[in-house]
C-alpha cells in the first residue's frame, strides 16, 4: 500500500454533543459567551474606525441589549457592532472552532493589537445550544450596500440561511430556551448572571423585559422630566477602578469599589493597586480585609478577569495559596486560558504572573514597615495571619518579609524578634546567676549530715590545696602544649589519642570541635509567649511582677510559625509562660528553708496523689515572691506541643498517652498552702487540695466537663462553710 496523506474530518453530529454537555462547567456561562461575542463585534468596529476604514455617525452610541421574554421563553442578545455578511456567517458560524476574532487580528496585524479582543477559539457561540433548542441570528454588516442575513438552527447540527430583515447595523441572536432552562427568561435571574460575569465589560449592557408593563407617566410632568425618567441605566461599569492609573484613584473610590464588588460592610485595611504593562499586561487591586478571626472565615476571594470578562474565582495557578486570604480582582488579557475560558493552561508564563503578584505584596508590606510604621502596627493583628502563612508557604516571600515581622508584647508594644532577644540578654544573665546559686544551695542541702557542718573547714583546706596545685596545673598545660606540637594530645594513660585511633585504654575522649548538646541548649535565648491572655492571666501577672516580657501569639497559625522559626534559628527556643517556674518568680531561700521545702515537697506529693487519685502527679513546693498565688500548673513545652499536635490530627481521646510532665507547684509563702502543710490530718484538707488543683488547672487550660461540674459543686460547698 502506498503512502497516503490527508486531513482529519470532524463530524459535527459527533463533536456537538461534547460541546453542549462537557465544554462548559456551568450552563449560565452562555450569557458570558454571548456578551463577549457582542463586545468583540463592537471592539472590531471601533478599531476599524480608528484605522480610518469605517465611518460612523456622530450620534453613534455603542451598546449591548439583553432582552428576556417570559411569554415566548426566549432571551436575545443585540449589539450594534460590526455585523456579518452572508459569507462571514458561513465562515464564522457554520464552521465550528473557526475564530472570527483570530482572523480579524491576522488581517489587521500591522494596524492593531489584540487588546480588548476577547474571543480566541470560535466556540463561544455554540454554548447557546446548552440552553436552547433553537437559535436564530439576524445580522447586517457595517460594509456599504451589505444585505441583512437570517440564520437559524434546530439542535445545532443543521442550519438554514436566507435573506434577513434587519435594518440597523449589528447582530441579534435569539435563543428559544428548552424546558430545563426557562430560568434564563426571568429578568432577575439574568440580571444576577450578568452581574456575575459581565459587571465590567467595556461596552454598556442594558437589560430589557419584553413583557414588563409600561410605567404610568404623570400628565403634568414636563418633557425634560419624562426624558430623564425614561433614560435607562447600564447594569455594568465600563471603566472599572483597576483599569485606571493609581494616581487617578481616590481613597473613597477604592473603598466604594470594595463594597460594591465584595458586599463587605467592613472597610478594608489597605490595598495594593497592580499596574503592569511589561513583560505581560496585568492590572488589578488586592485588598487586605479586616477579619474578625473569631467569627469570620479566613477564606478570601480573588476574582480573575480576562479583558474585563469574569473568568473564575480563586484560580490557584495565578494567585499564590497564601494570598487566597485576601480579596481582590486581577485582570490579565495575556492569561493562557483553556478552550472553555474557565481554567488556565499551565505554563511558565502563569508562574511569572504568580511571582509578580507575590513580589508586589511583599514590597507593599516592607514599604509600610519602613515608611508607615504606625499604620503597619495598627494593622498588624489583622494582617499577621496572611504574612505568617506566606512565610510558611513561599520561600521567596519569606526572604522579602522576614525582617518586617513584628510581635505584640505584654505592654501592648510591637517589637521585632531581635529586639526581644536583645532585651532578654540582661535578664537571662541574672536568671542564670540565680539558678546557679539555687543549685549550689540545693547541693548543700542534699549533702549527708555532718558533711555540711565541716563544709567551711573543707573549703579552707581546698583553697590551700588549690594554691598548691596551681603550679602543677601550669606544668600540665605546658606538657599538653608540647604534646600537641609533637602531633598529639596524651591522656593519663600516656596514649596519643589524636594520632592513635586504635587505642583501647577505655577512656572517653571528646574532640574539642565536638559540640556539647546541653551547652548548645543553654545558649539558646528563651522566647516566652502567651496564647490566651484570659486563660493564662495568673502567669501573665507573675511575669509582669518579675519584670519579664512575653510575646502574645493567639492565632492558630502561630504554632507552626514558631516551630519554623526555631528550625531556622538555632539560637532561640519558644516557651509558653506556663511551661516552667523561672528563678525570677522565686523568693530568696536560706539553707534551712531549702531543707524544709524538700521535706514539704515529699509530704505534699504523697498527700495530693492520694486525694486526687493521680499516682504520677509531680508536686513541688516553692517559695514564690507573690504570696497571693497559691498554686500553678506547669507543663513542659515539648509535651504540650505534642498534645496540641495530636489534637490537631484528631488523635486525642481515651487512648491519648499521658506524658507525665504536668507539675503542680505549691507556694509555701501562701497561707492556704501553709494550712495544708501544717494540718495534713484535717478533714477539710482533701477538699482544699482538690480546689487548689482545679484552680491551678483553670489558669492553665479549661477543665473537662465532669471536673468542672465537681469544681462548681465544691465551690458552693466551700461558700456554705464560710456562711456558717
Amino acid at each position: 500500500m502506498g503512502t497516503e496523506r490527508g486531513s482529519l474530518s470532524i463530524h459535527s453530529e459527533n463533536i456537538f454533543p461534547i460541546i453542549k454537555k462537557w465544554l462548559y462547567s456551568d450552563h449560565d456561562i452562555f450569557v458570558r459567551e454571548m456578551i463577549s461575542n457582542a463586545c468583540d463585534a463592537i471592539t472590531k468596529l471601533k478599531k476599524l474606525e480608528i484605522m480610518g476604514e469605517a465611518t460612523l455617525p456622530e450620534d453613534n452610541h455603542f451598546q449591548i441589549t439583553v432582552t428576556v421574554n417570559p411569554e415566548k421563553k426566549t432571551i436575545s442578545f443585540t449589539d450594534n457592532g460590526i455585523g456579518m455578511t452572508a459569507d462571514e456567517v458561513k465562515e464564522y458560524i457554520n464552521q465550528i472552532a473557526f475564530s472570527g476574532a483570530k482572523k480579524f487580528l491576522e488581517k489587521y496585524k500591522d494596524k492593531t493589537s489584540a487588546d480588548q479582543i476577547i474571543g480566541h477559539f470560535g466556540l463561544g457561540f455554540y454554548s447557546a445550544f446548552m440552553v436552547a433548542d433553537r437559535v436564530t441570528i439576524e445580522t447586517l454588516s457595517w460594509q456599504p450596500d451589505a444585505k441583512p442575513v437570517h440564520w437559524e438552527s434546530d439542535g445545532g447540527t443543521e442550519y438554514e440561511m436566507s435573506d434577513g430583515s434587519r435594518t440597523e447595523r449589528g447582530t441579534e441572536i435569539t435563543l428559544y430556551l428548552n424546558e430545563q432552562s426557562y430560568e434564563f427568561c426571568n429578568e432577575y435571574r439574568v440580571r444576577e448572571v450578568l452581574r456575575k460575569y459581565c459587571s465590567f465589560i467595556p461596552v454598556e449592557i442594558y437589560l430589557v423585559n419584553a413583557n414588563a408593563p409600561a410605567k404610568d407617566e404623570k400628565k403634568d410632568a414636563s418633557d425634560a422630566d419624562k426624558k430623564e425618567a425614561k433614560k435607562p441605566e447600564p447594569i455594568n461599569d465600563t471603566n472599572p477602578l483597576w483599569a485606571k492609573h493609581p494616581n487617578d484613584c481616590t481613597e473613597e473610590e477604592y473603598k466604594k469599589f470594595y463594597r460594591d464588588v465584595f458586599y463587605d460592610y467592613k472597610e478594608p485595611l489597605f490595598w495594593i493597586h497592580l499596574n503592569m504593562d511589561y513583560p505581560f499586561n496585568l492590572k488589578g487591586i488586592l485588598y487586605f480585609p479586616k477579619i474578625n478571626t473569631e467569627y469570620d472565615s479566613l477564606e478570601g476571594l480573588i476574582k480573575l478577569y480576562n479583558n474585563q470578562v469574569f473568568i473564575a474565582d480563586n484560580i490557584k495557578e495565578v494567585i499564590p495559596e497564601f494570598l487566597m486570604l485576601l480579596k481582590g480582582v486581577i485582570d490579565c488579557p495575556d492569561l493562557p486560558l483553556n478552550v472553555s475560558r474557565s481554567a488556565l493552561q499551565n505554563d511558565g508564563f502563569v508562574k511569572k504572573i504568580s511571582e509578580y503578584i507575590t513580589k508586589k505584596v511583599a514590597d507593599k508590606l516592607t514599604g509600610m514597615y519602613k515608611v508607615e510604621r504606625e499604620n503597619y502596627e495598627k494593622f498588624w493583628d489583622d494582617i499577621s495571619p496572611f504574612i505568617k502563612f506566606g512565610y510558611l508557604k513561599d520561600d521567596k516571600f519569606k526572604e522579602k518579609i522576614k525582617d518586617v515581622i513584628i510581635f505584640k508584647n505584654l505592654e501592648g508594644k510591637y517589637i521585632t524578634l531581635d529586639e526581644y532577644i536583645e532585651a532578654r540578654k540582661g535578664i537571662k544573665t541574672a536568671e542564670a546567676d540565680a539558678s546557679e546559686q539555687a543549685e549550689s544551695r540545693a547541693e548543700q542541702v542534699d549533702a549527708p549530715e555532718g558533711q555540711a557542718e565541716v563544709k567551711s573547714e573543707e573549703l579552707k583546706a581546698a583553697e590551700v590545696k588549690e594554691a598548691e596545685s596551681t603550679a602543677a596545673d601550669n606544668a600540665d598545660i605546658a606538657n599538653t602544649a608540647d604534646n600537641k606540637e609533637q602531633g598529639g594530645e596524651k591522656c593519663e594513660c600516656g596514649h596519643d589519642h589524636e594520632n592513635d585511633e586504635n587505642c583501647s585504654c577505655g577512656h572517653e575522649h571528646k574532640s574539642d570541635d565536638e559540640p556539647d548538646e546541653e551547652d548548645e541548649e543553654d545558649k539558646k535565648t528563651i522566647i516566652y509567649y502567651v496564647t490566651d491572655l484570659k486563660q493564662q492571666s495568673q502567669y501573665v501577672n507573675m511575669f509582669r511582677e518579675a519584670g519579664i516580657d512575653a510575646l502574645i501569639l493567639t492565632h492558630n497559625i502561630d504554632q507552626p510559625f514558631i516551630t519554623r522559626l526555631e528550625y531556622e534559628r538555632k539560637d532561640i527556643k519558644f516557651q509558653r509562660i506556663d511551661a516552667d517556674i523561672t528563678e525570677g518568680f522565686k523568693a530568696e531561700a536560706k539553707k534551712k528553708d531549702l531543707k524544709a521545702l524538700k521535706k514539704h515537697t515529699k509530704a505534699m506529693t504523697e498527700l495530693f496523689r492520694k486525694v486526687l487519685g493521680k499516682d504520677k502527679l509531680e508536686v513541688k513546693v516553692e517559695l514564690l515572691k507573690n504570696e497571693k498565688v497559691s498554686s500553678v500548673i506547669t507543663l513542659s513545652e515539648e509535651s504540650r506541643r505534642m498534645q496540641d499536635m495530636m489534637r490537631m490530627y484528631n488523635l486525642s481521646g481515651k487512648d491519648m498517652p499521658d506524658f507525665g510532665d504536668e507539675v503542680l507547684v505549691l507556694n509555701a509563702n501562701n497561707k492556704l498552702v501553709q494550712y495544708i502543710i501544717n494540718n495534713e490530718k484535717s478533714d477539710k484538707v482533701p477538699m482544699i487540695c482538690q480546689q487548689l488543683y482545679d484552680l491551678a488547672m483553670l489558669s492553665h487550660k479549661p477543665l473537662e466537663p465532669e471536673a468542672m461540674t465537681k469544681f462548681i459543686e465544691r465551690s458552693n460547698e466551700i461558700l456554705m462553710l464560710l456562711a456558717e
